[in-house]
C-alpha cells in the first residue's frame, strides 16, 4: 500500500521559508529518502499561497511550485461533497472546527485525506493542528510524521 503524507498549511508554510524553519528541510529529505509519497494538497497550497502573494514572497512562492512538483491533490467533486459532511456533523455534535461562516480549510483538507483512503492509499496529514484534524482522518504533528 502506498504511504501518503500530505502537507498541511503549518508544514507547507515552513517548507515555503526553509531558512526559518531549516529543521522542516531535513524532514522532508528525510520522508523523500525513505520512499514516501508526500503530497501538497489544493486547500493548504490555497492557505499558504494567498498569504504569500499578499505579502510578496516571490521566492516563498517559487518553493512552494517546486514542492507541488512532488505530488499534488486538487480538489474533486467528491472532496467537497465529503468536506460538507464533515463540516455538517461537527455541527450537529457541537464540535465546530471553525467559525460557522468561514470556509473551513481543515474539513476540506480531511475530506481529500478521507478520499485518497478511500483510493487504496495509506494517507497521514502532518499538521502542527492534530487536534482539529484527528477528528476526522489520521494526523499528525509534522515532525512525528516519519
Amino acid at each position: 500500500m502506498t504511504r501518503v503524507v500530505l502537507l498541511d498549511s503549518g508544514p507547507l508554510s515552513m517548507v515555503a521559508h526553509p531558512r526559518r524553519h531549516p529543521e522542516i528541510k531535513s524532514w522532508l529529505q528525510q520522508l523523500l529518502r525513505a520512499g514516501v509519497d508526500v503530497r501538497v494538497p489544493e486547500i493548504a497550497d490555497y492557505e499558504v499561497r494567498r498569504e504569500l502573494l499578499h505579502l510578496g514572497a516571490q521566492r516563498s512562492i517559487e518553493r512552494l511550485d517546486v514542492l507541488k512538483k512532488l505530488g499534488y491533490v486538487p480538489l474533486s467533486t467528491p472532496m467537497m461533497l465529503r468536506a460538507a459532511d464533515l463540516w455538517a456533523e461537527a455541527r450537529r455534535v457541537g464540535q465546530p472546527t471553525a467559525d460557522a461562516k468561514a470556509l473551513d480549510g481543515d474539513v476540506i483538507l480531511a475530506a481529500q485525506a478521507l478520499v485518497l483512503c478511500e483510493q487504496g492509499l495509506d494517507v497521514v496529514v502532518a499538521t502542527t493542528n492534530v487536534g482539529h484534524l484527528t477528528r476526522f482522518c489520521r494526523a499528525s504533528h509534522w515532525q512525528q510524521t516519519a
